[in-house]
């Protein structure tokens, strides 16, 4: 039995994840580098930062870019 299950996301939330695994994978190279100590709190803690600072701002600029390219779209 195959389950055929698609999640359907919006432009701003596909842009966000986008740059959550851009800000995940450029710490995982600094933690490569040397540049985060190796215990795994601290090596959590700037995943969960990068990936979290990117995607919650480019999700609120993707949004705001959405919202006003639709207010520009409606009519008067």
């Amino acid at each position: 039995m195959k389950l055929n299950v698609r999640i359907r996301l919006n432009v701003p939330l596909k842009i966000a994840f986008i740059f959550a695994a851009l800000g995940i994978t450029m710490t995982l190279v600094g933690v490569a580098r040397g540049l985060v100590p190796l215990n795994p709190a601290s090596i959590i803690v700037a995943l969960v930062l990068s990936g979290g600072s990117w995607g919650i701002v480019s999700w609120a600029i993707a949004t705001a870019a959405v919202d006003s390219e639709q207010d520009v779209q409606e009519p008067d």
